[in-house]
């Protein structure tokens, strides 16, 4: 297998076999599933917000994720508890010399859940469908897809660039050859990325999965997308009740890998925090993420389980520069010095939450060490707006309601603190506040509406890439960055270099450089996210990349 060029830096401290309980859960006894853990009976786990949908590709977000990875798998993906990687649908890979041309050796006798062949044919025809998908709609919702591979056949969003991609053969039913035009640091980590997760042919075909629809400023799905996902993973789709906020998924008694456990899982969406909290002690719900940081102490002495994953994310105020005001350097500075981040971090932050000073860990290649930190000084935030003309400066400051997220556990809260440092050097914000799906994401990643916003990441793969280069390696509507070219040249030739020693120099100038000419967003912080669960189930295994699968969970 080609090694891996991930760090390991964010292996978990301790082997993390998580007991993960369900209390009167009926239970079955069932054969050959080994180890010797109770099986059958249902898992509930609390969402802490509604999915967008199913196909993987239309998805970019942690609550559509986490039904997605347990209905599909992907060529690679990490081993559990680690940001290592190994291998899923493919068995084993190698490129070659100018990290250009790839070559999977695949599993072989796994079935999608429809019952039509996992093979070569598989692979290349979900590429191939990524590559050549049209409509302006449909490409504007790929964003993973656009941060990989740039861009399509024929671009038809705006955001769009000049392709990675170029074809995939399949060889024979075993070996798929994927080319691309150029070489990408990316990889092979991107080939783990969930929203690359490979479905069925024949239930994109049959359930017309490649229209998406836009209805002033909202997106209709497919068929395939709401009512009919097909993957090869270890769970099938059972359902969707949007009315009940439940989403139902069966076990795959025929799945390749390790066979769930629990006969049905069931995510149930619960969008208010302290509801979550209540639910899990009256015993309805056996597992909450992201719980409020003043709740760990407390759950873990009434007997329920926390653990802390690693920090391997961050969190932002995006600045939009369509704003004229915001297009000046000095004001964008001022707003970074007005920001008393380490109180933030103090008053709000989980446990081990650290001020940010870069738009990655520290634990990533190419974190640099001297770029310009942005310490709390009003007084200076004050001199900067006066030089820029911008004392009696106005801004359209968004946060997202009805979710909780890795890296923001509270972002009414974090809002309101960040707000009054703000207008406490005489910048008059308007909160606007949206649901996170169907409102807050698409006003700030598809229309631009704002001036301000919260939004951050949880790493995927150890590169920087994944971070910098995702946030600010092509323009974005979110921050209204299209003329800053130079930043696009200098990450795209970062992420293009082969060799260590300059690879890791390339990237520490765009960091020093993100920080003291571009400042296209202030980094918050690094926050540990917790997920919590009951004392009486057993399997679960916390990821640092929030990467859990439920197939190993048991119950009782």
């Amino acid at each position: 297998m080609q090694a891996s060029r991930l760090k390991a830096a964010v292996a978990l401290a301790a082997a993390a076999a998580l007991a993960v309980g369900a209390s009167g859960c009926a239970k079955s006894e069932r054969d050959g599933d080994g180890g010797g853990a109770k099986t059958g009976g249902t898992f509930v786990f609390a969402g802490a917000g509604d999915p967008k949908n199913f196909d993987p590709i239309f998805n970019d977000d942690g609550e559509s994720f986490r039904p997605i990875r347990q209905m599909y798998d992907t060529l690679i993906q990490n081993k559990p508890g680690t940001a290592d990687l190994q291998g899923a649908l493919a068995e084993s890979w190698e490129h070659d010399a100018d990290g250009k041309v790839w070559t999977f050796h695949l599993r072989k006798g796994v079935k999608f859940h429809d019952g039509t062949d996992f093979n070569a044919a598989a692979v290349c025809f979900n590429f191939d469908r990524w590559f050549n998908m049209k409509g302006a709609a449909a490409q504007s919702q790929m964003l993973y897809y656009m941060d990989v591979f740039g861009g399509f056949a024929k671009n038809e969003s705006a955001d769009a660039g000049d392709p990675v991609y170029n074809k995939c053969e399949a060889k024979d039913d075993g070996t798929a050859v994927i080319t691309m035009n150029q070489y990408k640091g990316a990889f092979p980590g991107a080939f783990a990325l969930t929203a690359l997760s490979i479905a069925s042919p024949e239930a994109l075909k049959k359930y017309d999965a490649d229209t998406v629809k836009q209805n002033g400023d909202s997106f209709e799905y497919s068929a395939f997308a709401n009512e009919h996902p097909v993957g090869t993973g270890p769970f099938k789709f059972a359902g969707w009740d949007k009315a009940k906020g439940e989403i139902t998924l069966e076990r795959n008694a025929d799945y390749w890998g390790e066979k769930a456990k629990v006969d049905k899982l069931v995510i149930k969406v619960i969008k208010d925090e302290n509801t979550r909290k209540q639910e899990l002690r009256a015993g309805t719900v056996q597992g909450i993420d992201f719980p409020a940081p003043a709740d760990r102490k407390a759950l873990s002495g009434e007997g329920f389980q926390v653990l802390d994953r690693p920090a391997f994310n961050i969190l932002y105020l995006g600045i939009n520069q369509k704003n004229p005001k915001l297009k000046d350097l000095r004001v964008r500075q001022a707003i970074a010095y007005a920001l008393n981040r380490q109180q933030l971090v103090q008053t709000k932050g989980p446990g081990g939450t650290k001020v940010a000073d870069e738009f990655m860990p520290d634990t990533v290649l190419g974190y640099a060490q001297d770029v310009q930190k942005y310490e709390y000084n009003p007084e200076k935030a004050k001199q900067l707006l006066k030089e820029a003309g911008a004392e009696n400066l106005t801004l359209n400051f968004y946060y997202p309601t009805d979710v909780s997220r890795p890296y923001m556990p509270n972002p009414q809260e974090i809002f309101t603190v960040l707000a009054n440092d703000l207008q406490a050097v005489g910048i008059k914000v308007n909160g606007v506040a949206r649901p996170w799906n169907g409102g807050y994401k698409d006003d700030v990643q598809q229309f631009g509406k704002h001036d301000l916003h919260l939004l951050g990441w949880t790493g995927d793969y150890n590169d920087p890439g994944n971070f910098v280069g995702t946030f600010f390696g092509r323009a974005k509507v979110e921050f209204g960055d299209q003329s800053v070219t130079d930043m696009f040249a200098a990450i795209s030739k970062a992420d293009g270099t082969v060799d260590e020693a300059g690879k890791k120099a390339a990237w520490e100038q765009v960091n020093r450089d993100i920080a003291a000419k571009w400042l296209p967003a202030v980094p918050i912080w690094h926050a540990p996210p917790a997920i919590v669960v009951t004392k009486d189930v057993k399997g679960l295994i916390a990821s640092p990349l929030t990467d859990e699968r439920f197939n190993t969970v048991s119950v009782g």
